[in-house]
């Protein structure tokens, strides 16, 4: 399992996995609870690398986003 700490969010942490590409785990701790976990819940069984290309760059508050903040821990996932 890997963390990722995030920041400018209200989220603090992302835990995923990534298995041959496809995201098996993700949970977005703290945050707006209905938002972050409708977001994890989406994107498992999707492929990491559209999922990436999809939310990154989206912006909430401080020039980043949960959704943005999840592109930068997929990216940030240990190959």
């Amino acid at each position: 399992m890997f963390t990722y700490k995030t920041r400018g969010t209200c989220s603090t942490a992302m835990e995923l996995e990534i298995q041959d590409g496809i995201i098996t785990h993700c949970r977005i701790l703290n945050g707006c609870r209905g938002n972050t976990e409708g977001l994890a819940r989406m994107v498992v069984g999707q492929n990491a690398e559209e999922v990436a290309k999809k939310l990154e760059g989206i912006q909430c508050r401080g020039g980043t986003s949960c959704p943005d903040q999840l592109a930068k821990a997929i990216r940030a996932y240990p190959a």
